[in-house]
């Protein structure tokens, strides 16, 4: 995977991917999310995504959202637990004028007042439609259990009280606060020669303020599990298991995207969809995820079923939980598990917006990008021993927590 590099005299760091197509991509990865939230700041990461675009020191409002937009591009933005990413996608001729919009939102938004207040109707707008969505708000919910009381827990969106308390200054201070060079990675993907990508980030970026604050992220204690029911106003019955599992820098990492590949990814052939929809017919919807964070991370598992199915769903689970954690898989069914991840992941690749992300993301957090050729490398280490092995430290029965809505 050939990309270039560059540092900024203010520690801003820039990476580049050639790419022969007219359409490019650009944007900033900035090392900040809901974890790095004060108390009376939750929801403070995502609220300013919004907040950039009413408007900086040197454009209105209408201006940042027509800009790319009157040339075809598109201009988009969103929020993480640990990230913010600020983007555009353009044709190649208009890579200044995007980095030049995409800088400025980033330094020099002045949160006007008026825009302020409109926007909070909007984000609380979205907190209520997302709270009637169960099957999206029972993973927030189950974060908040493994994570309890800590910032990595919260959700994204912030609460109706906390949104409703923002004052101007709490917003300026956290965009200070926050916004810095040394926290920020300029990511592109393109036609456009590299030169000129460095010399106008010189001319756009090197204002932005170095930052000297160490990055600083409280490390969860130790984890208790939980297991909790809960009314919701729904037809089904919402279940979910999880618990804290590997780090972004943990060695086993790649591993354990494997073993939840081959557990409930997003191939009909996982070992969930096989045991609960395609033999048994319970469910519509089953599967796990793995989401790293850069100290802690979290293995969920999920389906929602008709009511009087949930005990056979949760029995099927803790079936194919016992298989992978008493006895290695076979060196066949892992050695295809492996063909099948290493695919999905060159298919994604062929999403040129996708793999711009992925770019960026990955010099913010280990300043580096693997190829899939790297990724290939690191697969073939796997041995069915090493997926038992962690089966049995993340599935072990005794650290699942577990989240149930019910009618």
């Amino acid at each position: 995977m050939q990309y270039l590099t560059h540092t900024l005299s203010n520690g801003l760091r820039i990476v580049h991917k050639p790419d022969p197509s007219p359409v490019s991509y650009c944007g900033l990865a900035i090392n900040v999310g809901t974890r790095d939230e004060l108390p009376h700041e939750h929801g403070m990461a995502h609220f300013i995504e919004h907040l950039i675009f009413k408007g900086t020191s040197h454009r209105k409002s209408w201006h940042i959202i027509t800009s790319m937009e009157e040339v075809g591009g598109e201009l988009n933005a969103y929020t993480t637990k640990e990230e913010t990413f600020l983007y555009s996608v353009f044709l190649e001729r208009y890579f200044e004028k995007a980095i030049g919009l995409v800088s400025d939102m980033a330094a020099n938004s002045i949160f006007p007042e008026k825009e302020t207040i409109k926007e909070t109707d909007i984000v609380l707008d979205e907190i209520e439609s997302y709270n009637d969505s169960p099957s999206d708000l029972i993973f927030d919910e189950i974060e908040e259990i493994l994570f309890d009381e800590y910032a990595i827990g919260r959700n994204i969106l912030g609460s109706v009280d906390s949104l409703k308390n923002f004052t101007h200054k709490d917003i300026v201070e956290f965009h200070h606060r926050n916004y810095t060079a040394d926290r920020m990675v300029f990511f592109s993907l393109g036609n456009t020669d590299f030169k000129k990508i460095v010399r106008l980030a010189e001319k756009h970026l090197s204002g932005i303020p170095a930052g000297s604050a160490p990055l600083i992220r409280q490390l969860p204690e130790l984890y208790k599990p939980q297991s909790k029911k809960a009314n919701r106003d729904t037809h089904q019955t919402h279940y979910i298991l999880g618990n804290r599992a590997y780090t972004l820098h943990h060695p086993d990492r790649i591993a354990l995207h494997l073993l939840n590949n081959i557990l409930g990814g997003p191939g009909m052939n996982s070992m969930l969809n096989l045991s609960l929809r395609e033999r048994s017919g319970l469910v519509y919807n089953v599967e796990s995820n793995f989401a790293p964070y850069t100290d802690t991370g979290a293995l969920t598992i999920y389906f929602g079923s008709d009511p009087k199915n949930m005990n056979r769903c949760a029995r099927l689970i803790e079936k194919e939980l016992s298989r992978l954690r008493e006895a290695p898989l076979t060196s066949n069914f892992v050695e295809k598990a492996k063909k099948q991840l290493l695919g999905q992941m060159t298919i994604a690749t062929e999403s040129k917006e996708n793999l711009a992300l992925s770019l960026g993301r990955s010099i913010l957090h280990f300043n580096r990008f693997d190829s899939i050729e790297e990724s290939a490398e690191k697969l073939k280490l796997i041995t069915p021993e090493k997926l038992q092995q962690i089966a049995q430290e993340v599935f072990a029965p005794e650290l699942l927590s577990k989240l149930i809505y019910t009618e």
